[in-house]
This record gives structure tokens, sequence and C-alpha cells, in this order.
């Protein structure tokens, strides 16, 4: 999760996360090297007097400045078209849970089993265990199987929400009357934190998300103990 004076992301727990965060580092990168082009130039303009007037008369710095912009933004484009790609992907889930957003609080059923549903509301505050985090805890959390595909199937019952968990680069609209299905695979166990991403109503900022991400045997337990 986030910490104080974070700049960065948060560390990648999934596929498509890693995925991101390379095609960030690789748009910055691009963005760094056109800025310091554009200030060079600049600074050279201003502190130097131009012995070669007929510079910006010619053809091929026309021809340069006209192609080089065009590489760029298919050096940009063809990375992005493909993770865009990748996120809309569904290979064969192992598991498929039904996420719903109510004002203001998340249910979710396990759609292979039978009876496995629960609502998740937020903590309040004087409730909270020590090493519980602030507007962050859930009283249920959603617990799934590490290492295996997930499907969510997520919609709302009233407004627009959006269920987002940026460790695993998961940010998807709740649509009421309108089922929207995202995939999610986290690389190793852990607790992973989420909140809405749009805004709700009064309460929108307590609608916490948190995932409990554990090896297959233990989800085995867990849902056997739930039934």
């Amino acid at each position: 999760m986030a910490y104080p004076f974070q700049l960065g992301f948060q560390d990648a727990t999934s596929p498509i996360m890693e995925e991101l965060l390379s095609f960030h580092d690789h748009a910055l990168m691009i963005v760094f090297l056109i800025s310091s082009l554009v200030l060079y130039i600049i600074s050279s303009m201003l502190t130097t007097n131009l012995t070669h007037t007929s510079t910006m008369d010619a053809q091929e710095v026309e021809t340069i400045w006209t192609i080089l912009p065009a590489i760029i933004l298919i050096m940009i484009a063809l990375p992005s078209l493909r993770i865009l790609y990748m996120m809309d992907e569904i290979n064969n889930p192992s598991l498929t849970i039904k996420t719903l957003g109510h004002q203001w609080y998340w249910s979710y059923e396990y759609t292979d089993y039978e009876d496995l549903m629960f609502d998740s509301y937020m903590v309040p505050t004087s409730e909270l265990s020590p090493g519980q985090l602030r507007l962050l805890e859930v009283d249920n959390r959603v617990v799934l199987p590490a290492e295996l595909t997930i499907r969510m199937l997520i919609s709302s019952e009233d407004v627009l929400h959006s269920w987002a968990v940026p460790s695993l680069g998961l940010k998807t609209d709740a649509i009421p009357g309108r089922l929207n299905q995202t995939t999610l695979l986290a690389t190793r166990p852990g607790l992973y934190y989420g909140q809405c991403s749009e805004i709700c109503g009064s309460n929108h900022s307590f609608m916490p998300i948190v995932l409990e991400m554990i090896p297959l045997k233990y989800f085995e337990k867990w849902s056997s103990s739930m039934l």
C-alpha cells in the first residue's frame, strides 16, 4: 500500500501492474528527453547569435520536425495498445466473484459456491484495533487465492461507483444495470487495499476495499468454514 509522501506508484502485485509501471517509465523517459531538448533549444536561442540565417528555411529541418513527432507517438501508442488488450483479456478464470456497489458499502458473492456472500463495511475509527488502518479497514475482507486467475463481475445497485485496487492495476466502474468484468491475478499473498474511485455521494470516502490473498489450500479451508 502507499506510504506518506510517496511520489511513485505502489509496488506491483500483478503482471498487468508490472506492465503498467514499465510503460509509465517508458513514457516518462520520452517526455524527459523532449523536455530537455526543448529547454536546450530555448536556452541556445536566447544566449547565442544566429550565424546561419537560412537554417529555418531548410527543407530538411521541416522534414525532421514532421517525421520525428510521428515516430515518438508510435513508440508510445504501440505499447499502450498492447497493455489495453492485455487488460481486457479473460484467461480461463478459476474463480468468479460478483461485486455490487451500494451507498456506501460493497457486497460480494462467490458465484462458484452456494450461499457464500457477505457485505463489506468500513470499520469506524472508534472500533479500530491496534495496527489497523483508518478509513481502509473493513469488517469482512475479500479472501481470494493467490497465483490464480480470478474474474470480477462488477455492478451497482444505486449510483456510479468504481472498484479500484492500485497495487493490482485494477479500476473498473460499477454502473447500475450494467455488468462489467475484469481479471485479477496476484503473484504473492498479502493484504491489498483500494477504495471507491468514483464520487458517489456524501460518504464516498468511506467505501474501502480489502483483498486478502492467501495460498489455495488455506482458501479452501476458509471457504469450507464460511459455508
